[in-house]
């Protein structure tokens, strides 16, 4: 057993590891070369994995729950509300247009009516995995193709639950048996027992993230462990995933509701960093499946039926998309995208398929010729993308529509980012917000994090250290960072991970005395900034003021110190290994700054330096007639 599992998942992912890097370097997506790859290793081809490439689609189909868990994460419920009537207009428009006519069409060809309807429904859905990811890949989320899509996509993962609901109704008295439903905790209650029990599950969502998720996620943070924040971000999905399984719910649903209530909590941007490499590998492992499933033997039997399906069925849902494209003004390089990039049939459509079959719908040789087509579909979908892309796309400036829309993006995300709240970077943080420049703030200390954010301050929790955290606070797009750690040691580590992999950054960093500043030096850093310098100088100042100087003089004093002492540090630095060296540069340096504040004292004293001292204004106006 342990060995039949080794020998499966050495095959699939030396598949994936030689199939997808081959299909990057051809100019294609990794969607389609792990279709390729399942195609390869299928029990059609090859045969390396024979049936388990059906078996493995049911732990695959997680990959694309985690992937709506992760979009619902992304989208705030402000934002989520502003897109309400694109979800609805074009969602509910795209799938009653579309489940119209292929109703119709399949009434036309001879199908009784129950038949025609329910693969009308599964027909009309479109693949939200390879959309989403094909469009990622290719940075045109933002565009108003990738929003029109995102929208329809959404529309129809919440369609699924209807139709799901729909199905037995129209399932033969004879198999009411089969009706997964009885297989569920609502199975044999009454309609209107099994609606409020479906209502309440949704409501259980946004409770139990609110007031069950968030404080669990606090009390594993504190212990700092990271596998753990991961195991809970884990069971946080599968938590949802069970509990819609349960009840009849679309999994797909449920995660991306529960995505959504959690993305205005703090530990937003790291539980996404601790679920994209799942997610990565499972949405993989899910198009493998995806390419062993496709029936070659049935295609070969019936080449000309399988492939006229395919095409009919992506004509006439392009053809609907464009349309749809058209009544919303998208501009026709983005329709033509919308269309082309949703005309696939989708994953949901094999589960309700299979449901169909369950319930002796749809008999068992269209069900696999219907899975089939599916299936062939779903890999033509990434190849139409790419054919867009090398041979439309130039002609009609989808790139430069999408790089303009990035840029767009790019001011609506803060250039600042300000990683350590503490002391040091709080006092940064609430200055910078008094002048109107907002920050993405990070920290890795829950219990400041809570009560930070209990004083209006919008921080997330999370090791700033970590790339992935970074891309999701967007450092591709920020400015500027400000690395205000209170731990050296992780102070270090984070910039030299800003350096290596976001070299436009401007970096403003933290050092706690002149020692640690020296280490910023060797990394090459032009801002550096010691907690003590400012601070002592200040109260330097003010003992010079309070001893009689001049309040102008003193302040010109501390600058003049700080400028001083800073290109000495740089010059110091250098010497730091060698300890009678330094001890000796040390003194000369100390020596020649006191030289020149001397120099400074007696060539700046004139009477301007006295326009500071409120004592002396007085007595001046004073003086004044009235």
């Amino acid at each position: 057993m342990a060995g039949d599992f080794l020998s499966q998942a050495l095959i699939y992912l030396a598949a994936a590891v030689i199939c997808v890097p081959v299909a990057k370097k051809l100019g294609m997506s990794s969607v389609l070369g792990y279709l390729l790859a399942g195609m390869l290793i299928g029990p059609y081809l090859l045969g390396l994995i024979g049936r388990e490439g059906q078996d493995i689609m049911h732990f695959a189909e997680f990959g694309v729950v985690m992937m709506l868990f992760l979009i619902g994460l992304e989208l705030e419920p402000a934002q989520f509300w502003k897109m309400r009537r694109a979800i609805i207009g074009l969602g509910t428009f795209q799938a009653v247009l579309t489940a119209g006519l292929l109703f119709g069409l399949g009434l036309a060809f001879g199908l009784n009516w129950t038949t025609a309807l329910a693969i009308a429904l599964a027909l009309t859905m479109s693949s939200t995995a390879i959309v989403l990811q094909s469009l990622k890949e290719k940075g045109q989320t933002q565009t108003a193709a990738g929003q029109a899509s995102f929208a329809v996509l959404l529309f129809q993962d919440i369609l699924v639950i209807p139709a799901l609901a729909v199905l037995p109704l129209l399932a033969p008295q004879t198999a009411a048996d089969a009706d997964p439903a009885h297989t569920n905790l609502l199975g044999g209650l009454p309609g209107w027992l099994k609606t409020l029990a479906l209502t309440g599950s949704v409501a259980a969502i946004f409770v139990a993230g609110r007031y069950l998720v968030v404080p669990l996620l606090r009390i594993v943070a504190k212990t700092r462990l990271r596998e753990l924040f991961t195991a809970s971000a884990l069971l946080v999905v599968i938590a949802v995933t069970w509990l819609m399984q349960q009840v009849g719910l679309s999994p797909a649903l449920g995660a991306f509701l529960s995505g959504v209530v959690l993305a205005n909590s703090e530990y937003r941007h790291e539980l996404e960093s601790d679920l994209v490499p799942f997610k990565g590998l499972l949405l993989g492992l899910f198009f493998l499946g995806v390419g062993a499933s496709i029936n070659f033997k049935l295609i070969l039997e019936q080449p000309a039926l399988t492939f006229g399906l395919v095409a009919g069925i992506m004509l006439l849902k392009a053809l609907v998309l464009y349309f749809i494209g058209r009544s919303s003004r998208l501009s026709s390089d983005q329709n033509l995208l919308f269309a082309l990039g949703l005309s696939q049939v989708g994953e949901f459509a094999f589960v309700l398929f299979s449901f169909s079959g369950q319930l002796n719908i749809i008999d068992n040789a269209t069900t696999d010729m219907l899975m089939a087509v599916t299936a062939l579909s779903m890999s033509l979908s990434p190849v139409l993308l790419l054919i867009n892309e090398k041979y439309i796309d130039p002609y009609f400036g989808v790139r430069q529509v999408a790089e303009e829309k990035a840029a767009d993006q790019i001011g609506e995300k803060h250039p600042v980012i300000l990683a350590g709240f503490g002391h040091f970077g709080s006092t940064i943080g609430r200055l910078l917000r008094a002048n109107g420049v907002e920050t993405t703030i990070l920290d890795f200390d829950t219990d400041r994090v809570e009560l930070l954010r209990k004083m209006g301050f919008n921080v997330y929790y999370g090791d700033a250290t970590r790339l992935d955290l970074l891309k999701s606070a967007g450092a591709d797009e920020a400015k500027m960072l400000i690395a205000a750690i209170d731990s050296p040691e992780t102070n270090y580590e984070l910039i030299r991970t800003a350096q290596k992999h976001f070299p436009h950054l401007r970096i403003m960093a933290r050092a706690r005395n002149r020692f640690d500043a020296y280490e910023l030096i060797d990394l090459g850093l032009e801002n550096i900034y010691r907690e003590t310098m400012y601070t002592a100088v200040h109260l330097a100042v003010d003992v010079l003021e309070n001893l009689g100087f001049r309040a102008y003089t003193a302040t010109r004093q501390g600058q003049n110190f700080i400028q001083y002492d800073e290109a000495a540090l740089r010059k110091l630095a250098v010497q730091r290994h060698d300890v009678k060296q330094y001890i000796l540069s040390v003194r000369e340096q100390i020596e020649h700054q006191e030289e020149l504040l001397q120099a400074d004292l007696q060539q700046n004293l004139n009477e301007s330096d006295h326009s500071w001292d409120g004592e002396y204004l007085r007595e001046t106006l004073g003086k004044k007639p009235a």
